[in-house]
């Protein structure tokens, strides 16, 4: 993390390769925070100065970034990680490759790159990075999809296969289906042949989510009231009861996914977006044995290497060219128009992911 705060630091120090960009119609813009708050309080687009490009360093057209839920809150000031003031936000993104370093050796002009690892900021034109900073994807993939594959659906994948060695025929319960994760979780799931039950909030487009989902290959979509219905008997005479639980809520909604959990299942959290505890009946911990586990993307890049995530965004690259793995519900906006599409990512019963056009 530390090498990544750094290239965005230097990422704001004049060079010469801007007056490149400058010449081919493109001077280098980006957004940038000089103090925590809400994001459209102190997010600001500015012209940007670069650095040489140095001797394993990568000069890159940045195409398009997410907006996620991380990003806001480093904007805030609140989330586990803070990248030194000033700072470009944006953990996730795809760029173009337009001139390498004398030194570097994976990557060449006109590669597709997505980072490696999270701070590198992500929400700007042009950047010069560092290679090891950088994972080559393959062009051949919707770009909206390669610019959200390295959150999201790498969190669904380790949370699917490193807690419960699950088989064809499982099931897995999961909160916030409607999320860029829980979309994830559901086609990975279907592709292995694991079951899903989905659970999402009760809202005015029910249906057409419920609908969506389903399309995804979602089997089962419910309420958070449902959660206690007899509805939830149905479900289980074809199906098995959850082995894992995924859950990105917290509060009541994560209580009431337990009582339907296996005993000895497993629930990782990895998210609170209903800003509550996890709260856990002490039955379940005596008589039924469950275990609470959390799980942080940004930490599993810290324990493991780069090759690591390299196989690891090769297997789902696999599975988009499979048609196993589709971009999420997105709406492209424009980096001029940021403060809207900041506003639409923060507003309840959000389906639809924000994704900056750069």
């Amino acid at each position: 993390m530390q090498r990544a705060v750094a290239a965005v630091l230097r990422g704001l120090r004049v060079h010469p390769v801007r007056a490149r960009c400058a010449a081919a119609g493109n001077t280098p813009k980006g957004l940038i925070y000089e103090r925590h708050g809400e994001p459209a309080d102190v997010l600001q687009l500015k012209e940007l100065e670069l650095p040489a490009l140095g001797h394993s360093d990568v000069l890159i057209k940045m195409l398009a970034a997410p907006i996620n839920p991380a990003d806001i809150n480093m904007i805030q000031g609140t989330y586990a990680l803070l990248a030194p003031l000033p700072a470009v936000p944006g953990n996730e993104g795809v760029g173009r490759v337009l001139e390498v370093g004398p030194g570097v050796v994976t990557l060449s002009p006109g590669d597709w790159i997505i980072p490696a690892d999270a701070g590198l900021g992500t929400w700007r034109t042009h950047a010069v990075l560092p290679e090891d900073n950088l994972l080559r994807v393959p062009s051949d993939i919707p770009v909206l999809c390669a610019a959200t594959l390295s959150i999201n659906p790498c969190t669904a994948l380790r949370m699917l296969t490193d807690f419960e060695s699950l088989a064809p025929g499982d099931s897995v319960i999961q909160n916030a289906a409607n999320s860029g994760v829980g979309q994830a979780v559901i086609q990975i799931a279907k592709a292995m042949g694991i079951r899903t039950i989905n659970v999402v909030r009760d809202r005015p487009d029910l249906s057409q989510l419920v609908e969506r989902l389903l399309a995804l290959g979602a089997d089962h979509v419910v309420t958070e009231d449902v959660l206690r219905k007899p509805e939830m008997k149905e479900i289980f005479k074809s199906i098995p009861k959850p082995r894992l639980a995924l859950n990105c809520v917290g509060g009541r909604s994560t209580t009431e996914m337990l009582r339907h959990l296996q005993p000895k299942g497993t629930m990782v959290t990895y998210g609170g977006m209903a800003k509550q505890p996890v709260t856990v009946p002490v039955s379940a911990f005596i008589f039924r044995d469950v275990r609470l586990r959390g799980f942080w993307m940004t930490q599993w890049k810290k324990d493991h290497d780069k090759q690591s995530m390299a196989s690891m965004v090769d297997s789902l690259c696999q599975m988009v060219r499979k048609g196993q793995l589709s971009t999420p519900a997105c709406t492209a906006v424009p980096l001029e128009d940021f403060r809207e599409a900041l506003v639409a990512s923060m507003q309840p019963f959000v389906s639809s992911k924000q994704i900056l056009l750069l």
